[in-house]
């Protein structure tokens, strides 16, 4: 049952943008993924078997649809009830609550500030503090990682996350406020914990992978054309290299999602990303994405940036236009 109309829901949407324009992410050890984390840890030692998952196939499996369904109907039922419980008390209460947590769900002003934690320590040539920082928020090996190839896990990791931190997280809660907010980001963080292709997780993550990429389908597509409107002409940008670049090689990228804004984000900076990945010393070729018209500069983290603001821009501004026009 929703708890809120449209436009309150609409006013709760921008106002939490702008908490998270200008906070960012509380601090750690409130934030409510760590919880979700937590939990998603308790299940998986109840649940995952240690013994290769291979031998087990349809109990690990079973067990793993399992997690992925209590967790995520876990987050979103607790934070449907603290969110009504609130507004029994006090509208008002009900309003910052649904709000706050919602704001916690999108992560702006944290991907910017990843972005440019790599990019300060590019311009003083410091490549060992760029390494560790670009260790931070990609999985690749960085050991070895030089100028361009820094730069190109920065921007294909904002770009990514354009889907996963800002325009999902603000599709559900348009659709339901703070507790499918919560819900998407609970299957995101599963999918981050349990959803990769080896060993251990191949089958028990197999259902937190494909809930992951069911909920981004329709969000990595709105992104895509956001980041095509976002690509105002400029020195470096173009709208139609965004749109000819996520035609073109979206549909390259391993996954149904994460290729259309990194393909839009390289055909509007002019720009090639993919290419050689070492995972554990192991080599992973990716599909090339965009047209290498130039090469890749330490100003493109900064373009990159206008981009990932640009399309929350768009969001406060489709927002503000809806409460007019559906007044």
């Amino acid at each position: 049952m929703l708890l809120y109309s449209f436009h309150e829901t609409a006013m709760m949407l921008i106002a939490a943008i702008l908490i998270d324009w200008l906070i960012g992410d509380p601090a750690w050890p409130t934030h409510p993924v760590i919880y979700m984390g937590k939990l998603i840890r308790w299940l998986e030692g109840k649940w995952r078997s240690p013994l290769p998952l291979q031998t087990k196939a349809a109990a690990a499996k079973f067990h793993g649809v399992l997690l992925t369904l209590v967790t995520v109907f876990i987050c979103c039922g607790l934070m449907w009830l603290t969110v009504w419980l609130c507004r029994s008390i006090n509208p008002w209460l009900g309003y910052a609550v649904n709000t706050w947590f919602i704001s916690t769900t999108i992560a702006i002003k944290g991907l910017k500030a990843a972005a440019l934690l790599v990019y300060r320590p590019l311009r003083k040539g410091d490549l060992i503090a760029v390494r560790k920082y670009v260790g931070y928020i990609v999985g690749r090996d960085t050991a070895v990682l030089d100028e361009q190839e820094a730069v190109r896990a920065t921007i294909e990791t904002v770009a990514e996350n354009i889907v996963d931190a800002v325009v999902s997280p603000l599709f559900y809660a348009l659709l339901g406020g703070a507790p499918l907010a919560v819900m998407y980001r609970a299957s995101n963080t599963l999918d981050s914990m349990v959803g990769y292709k080896n060993e251990t997780y191949l089958h028990f993550g197999w259902a937190s992978a494909r809930l992951d990429d069911l909920l981004n389908w329709v969000p990595a597509r709105m992104t895509g054309l956001l980041l095509v409107i976002s690509a105002i002409p400029g020195r470096t940008i173009s709208m139609l290299g965004a749109w000819k670049s996520m035609r073109k090689f979206a549909h390259l990228h391993p996954s149904p999602n994460s290729g259309i804004p990194e393909s839009a984000v390289a055909g509007a900076l002019g720009i090639e990303l993919g290419g050689r990945n070492y995972y554990g010393g192991i080599v992973s070729d990716r599909a090339r994405m965009g047209w290498p018209l130039r090469s890749l500069g330490q100003d493109d983290i900064l373009w990159t940036i206008t981009l990932l603001y640009r399309v929350s821009y768009l969001w406060v501004g489709g927002l503000l236009c809806s409460l007019f026009v559906l007044r």
